[in-house]
């Protein structure tokens, strides 16, 4: 790894307690609403509720056809901007929490493992544990 370093970065979907529900890992420089999708496909849900990263139109039509209720903040460069719950917003700080947790455990904080395999596998460990405490 060079000194300019690899990161990863942790994308995950919670319900309404902050449960982990999914947890996908992909390349820091990769944008958030490439993974949107997969971190909600196959979940029934009443709203769907994420920061302005997750903005893109494609998303946004699967949340509507779902028939859920999309409470995402427009990007500043959208033209036309949206309005959202913003009580309803308020909610999204379960998924920061879970990543607070989640960061409570040094070895993902650090990123202390070498290999992508061995950093997802501790995640996912980590999250178990957050999960059953």
């Amino acid at each position: 790894m060079s000194a300019g370093g690899w990161s990863t970065k942790i994308h995950a979907a919670v319900d309404a307690l902050g449960n982990p529900l999914r947890i996908m890992l992909t390349v820091g420089q990769r944008g958030d609403a490439t993974q949107a999708l997969g971190l909600v496909e196959g979940y029934r849900a009443g709203a769907v509720l994420a920061d302005r990263g997750y903005d893109s139109d494609a998303f946004l039509g699967y949340v509507r056809d779902s028939g859920a209720e999309a409470v995402i903040p427009s990007k500043k460069n959208r033209l036309q901007q949206r309005q959202i719950d913003k009580n309803l917003y308020r909610d999204r700080n379960k998924v920061e929490r879970f990543f607070s947790k989640l960061k409570a455990f040094r070895r993902v904080a650090t990123r202390y493992e070498k290999t992508a395999g061995s950093f997802a596998g501790f995640v996912f460990l980590a999250a178990a544990m957050i999960l059953l405490h």
